[in-house]
Formats: structure tokens, sequence, C-alpha cells
């Protein structure tokens, strides 16, 4: 009887001034606190915490383990004036944290009919993700940040508060962007951003470091941004000088895959930061 397998399934904790709808799937352990409205077509995985006065609508699926505070919703329509009630939906991933007030909306008929944010994500307070946004695992938003539709962002990505960041803008991987950023165009992964408008200022060197990325590699993406970015040239010749001088490289070479890629934004530009500013990382707001 130690075993796991037998042990009886966890019950789910209903405040008795919630609202949750017929047909939501519910699943084992959740906590669903006072005031929360919880529509038909919601999915809640195992250990889902709605924390209070949380609205989760639409065809939402919220992974397991993941925490909404108070005042958020997700998964509501979105705000476009296209828009008439299609069936689209909105993805949260594993243990994602989404703090009080946040605004999450589920997809569109003009994007690809589906918003999702990945796992281990933290949307701070009063951050706002739109129709048909794609964010990967382990994302910061920090405070009021806001996402214009369509927007994509990479693993690991952090964004500094009060940005906001275009519609249809690509961010990659391992990119930082500075608080207060107007970003209009496509960051590089690894890359470093702020201003308004955004400029790309460097690398991410913090993230890099602590993320463990040997050194070379380091020294590898500092030199092929210095080819792509600083250099005399044009700029396409550039990238095939980097190509060449790189081959092999996986870090340069999703650098440069990412840059090739179709974009309605095309790239930020190339800019230097003021010195009391520094677009580094914080885990906290």
């Amino acid at each position: 009887m130690d075993d796991a397998r037998h042990a009886p399934p966890a019950l789910s904790e209903i405040h008795p001034s919630a609202a949750v709808a017929p047909g939501a799937a519910i699943g084992r352990g959740c906590r669903i606190g006072p005031g929360c409205v919880v529509g038909p077509d919601v999915t809640l995985e195992d250990g889902v915490e709605l924390v209070a006065h949380v609205v989760v609508d639409g065809i939402t699926r919220i992974g397991a383990g993941a925490r909404i505070f108070p005042f958020a919703s997700v998964g509501l329509a979105p705000q476009d004036l296209k828009y008439k009630g299609e069936p689209t939906r909105c993805e949260i991933g594993p243990r994602t944290l989404v703090r009080e007030h946040a605004t999450i909306h589920r997809g569109s008929v003009g994007g690809q009919g589906v918003t999702r944010v990945g796992a281990d994500c933290m949307i701070m307070a009063v951050a706002h993700v739109a129709h048909d946004c794609v964010l990967g695992d382990r994302v910061i938003l920090a405070n009021n940040v806001m996402l214009g539709g369509h927007v994509e962002i990479g693993d690991t990505v952090f964004v500094g508060g009060g940005t906001a960041i275009h519609q249809f803008v690509r961010i990659g991987r391992q990119a930082v962007i500075g608080g207060m950023s107007g970003v209009e165009a496509d960051v590089i992964p690894f890359g470093s951003a702020m201003g308004n408008r955004a400029r790309l200022i460097g690398l991410n060197l913090i993230g890099l470091k602590r993320r463990g990325f040997p050194r070379a590699q380091i020294h590898a993406l500092r030199a092929a941004f210095r080819m792509l970015f600083h250099d005399p040239g044009v700029f396409a010749e550039r990238q095939q000088a980097v190509e060449a001088r790189f081959a092999g490289d996986p870090a340069v070479a999703e650098m440069l895959a990412f840059i090739r890629a179709p974009s309605r934004r095309g790239l930020v530009r190339v800019g230097r930061a003021a010195p009391e500013e520094e677009a580094g990382e914080e885990g906290e707001g």
C-alpha cells in the first residue's frame, strides 16, 4: 500500500464562492480560490492553483503546477475587431506563474488560432500577452510589459519592466530587453537591446555566463557579433563571412538562421547604450 500507484487521487479544493462551469476539466490537487471564474471549455491540469478572483475562459489549458494570482485573466477574447467568436485557444505551460492583473488573450483566426506560453515562465503583474503570441520556456516578462499580437519570444528571454513590443516582432532565444524599451523590430538570439526606440547594444553576456555557455562559445558569439554588426561592407557578405569562419558552431548558426528567417519587422538597429545603462537580467520585479 506504500506504492504511489495505490494512493487515492488527490482531491481538488474549490472555494464555495468560485464559479466553475459544467464541462470544465479539473485535474487532481487543484486549488480554486474565492471569487474565481472557470469557463466550460477550460482544462486545469493537476496541481494548478487559481489564488483568488482569477478568470479563465475560452478553450484554455493551464499546465500542471501553474499558479495564477488575483485579478489575472487568461483565455478571454482577443482585442481584435476582426474576431467574431471563433473557437481559438490559449495554452499555458506547466509551472508557469501569472501574477496579479496580468492578461493573456486567446488566439485569433488571423493568426495560428492559439496563444501559447511555455513552461516555467513568469508573467509579472499587469503584463499583457496579446492574441497569437508564442512564448518559449523560462520566459520572464517583468511588470507592465506589453506584447502586441503575434509576437514570438524564444526560450529563456528576459523582458524588462514597462517594455512594449510591437506586433509580429520576434525575440530570439536567450535575449534580454532592457526596461522601458519600445521594440519595433526583431532581436537576435543572445542579443541585448534597449531604448526608445530599442537598439541592439550587444550580447546578453550575463545570461550566457549564468547558463553555463562555454567561454570559447561566448568568444565565438562576440566575434561573430562584431563581424555582423560592426565590420564594414554589405550585410549579406558579412553573413557569408561569419558562416565560413564559424562553420559548425551551433550558437552562431542559430543567430544566422534567425537573421535569414522571414520577418514582418526586420532586425532592430544597432546602437550604443548610455554609460549608466545596462540591460542585465533580473528575476524579480
